[in-house]
């Protein structure tokens, strides 16, 4: 492959901000994580018609967060090749889901014995998927590839059972703390409970200068962080080093992008009807039974409050720095009540399902561009203030990339006239 001209990163080195932080962000959801593979992959091919086919997503941001389905989409964008190169071009992602989906969440036979069968090993024996095909995939994929050796900087959460907290893996904490394989991270964070079994792993740490051997028992971050909008704001001093008047000039800006991978949350709603009274009598088995309605109980919380803790943050940061200086657009498709079930699971890998979303991305990428009401939790459009009307996706999209190609020749430009002193680790 050839090497891109100019860009911003070269190995795990990184050129400080001239104008504008992009940051990335990625949503858990399984099979679902088709739906911000087809806008990644618009992104990138916007971005490579103004620099080239060599352009890479990893090239342009800063941070890139995920969780779980996320999380590995993140280490696609960013994990080195041989030539030091992203492992994925964005627009190969879709077709990864499409090709090993089936295998990482098998579908049962269709009969009344193999259905029945399945319900009664989901409830008392194990997880549903015994994950193999997941990590021989993943490790394969990722090699001994390190955190440390991602292209830009990366956050990806998952949560320790054993210590009962969520642990946050960076690749700037891996240049100090812990470096663990890139495979286990991805692993971790991709373990939904009930879906996948929790991931033990020990790796070589640092603490207070003595080195010690630490061990993680890992289920999914999405259990604390579906949606990481927010893991991103503790780097951004890091970040901001290289250029320490980023900020204090006024002009400088973060630019966030947080793909969803749809809420059905509204479907979810109206399909169970759950109310107090619904709810009164249940006890443990009760709640056990209706595994479902606890799990998206806790999904729409947890999706609330990252939703109003990013409105809060990005509100104190526009009141300190200014209105222009924090731009936030997310990207996230509501399923309908009318549309089918199966669209808003994360592990009906039916070929039928799979196109399906393929095609809720497309079609994504052609409406207005909406913000979440803190209030009401729901979508709703957005005038853009210089078009006097809604602005799609899509146009949003192209406008971010015209942006992200400003920015990067900027750093190049400031580079090549010595106005950089050294570069930056991620």
């Amino acid at each position: 492959m050839d090497k891109v001209e100019g860009s911003t990163s070269t190995g795990n080195n990184r050129l400080p901000p001239s104008k504008l932080i992009p940051i990335l962000c990625i949503d858990g959801g399984g099979v679902r994580g088709i739906i911000p593979s087809k806008i990644l992959a618009f992104l990138e091919a916007q971005i490579q018609e103004l620099d080239g086919k060599d352009a890479r997503l990893a090239d342009y941001f800063d941070i890139i967060s995920g969780t779980s389905t996320g999380g590995l989409v993140a280490a696609m964008l960013t994990a080195p090749d041989a030539h030091n190169r992203p492992l994925f071009a964005a627009d190969e992602i879709t077709q990864f889901y499409l090709d090993h989906c089936s295998k990482i969440f098998p579908q049962p036979n269709p009969g009344f014995f193999e259905h029945a069968k399945k319900w009664i090993h989901d409830m008392v024996g194990g997880p549903k998927y015994d994950g193999k095909y997941l990590h021989t995939l993943v490790r394969e994929l990722l090699g001994e590839t390190r955190l440390h050796q991602t292209l830009t900087s990366v956050v990806i959460p998952a949560y320790d059972i054993k210590q009962r907290h969520t642990y946050i893996f960076s690749t700037a904490k891996a240049k100090t703390i812990e470096d663990p394989l890139l495979s286990d991270v991805c692993i971790s964070t991709s373990a939904a409970p009930t879906y996948f079994p929790p991931h033990r792993f020990h790796v070589n740490a640092s603490v207070n200068g003595k080195e010690e051997i630490r061990e993680f028992n890992l289920i999914d971050g999405g259990v604390a962080a579906n949606n990481p909008t927010t893991l991103p704001y503790g780097l951004l001093p890091d970040v901001c080093k290289g250029n320490p008047d980023f900020f204090s000039k006024g002009k400088g800006k973060v630019l966030i992008l947080s793909l969803g991978t749809g809420s059905s949350t509204i479907v979810e709603a109206e399909k169970q009807k759950l109310t107090a009274d619904v709810a009164a009598n249940w006890g443990t088995l009760g709640w056990v039974r209706n595994t479902n309605a606890l799990t998206d109980v806790f999904s729409s919380a947890e999706s609330d409050m990252a939703h109003y803790d990013n409105a809060a943050i990005l509100g104190l940061s526009k009141l300190w720095l200014g209105d222009n200086q924090m731009e936030f657009f997310r990207i996230q498709h509501n399923f309908a009540k009318n549309d089918n079930s199966a669209l808003s699971s994360m592990d009906i890998a039916t070929k039928e399902n799979l196109d399906s979303l393929v095609r809720v991305g497309e079609e994504l990428l052609k409406k207005p561009v909406t913000q979440v009401s803190v209030n009401t939790g729901a979508l709703e459009p957005v005038i853009h203030e210089n078009l006097g009307r809604e602005e799609t996706n899509e146009e949003a999209l192209v406008r971010f990339a015209k942006l992200l190609s400003s920015e990067r020749k900027d750093r190049l430009k400031r580079k090549d006239h010595g106005g950089i002193s050294e570069e930056l680790p991620v």
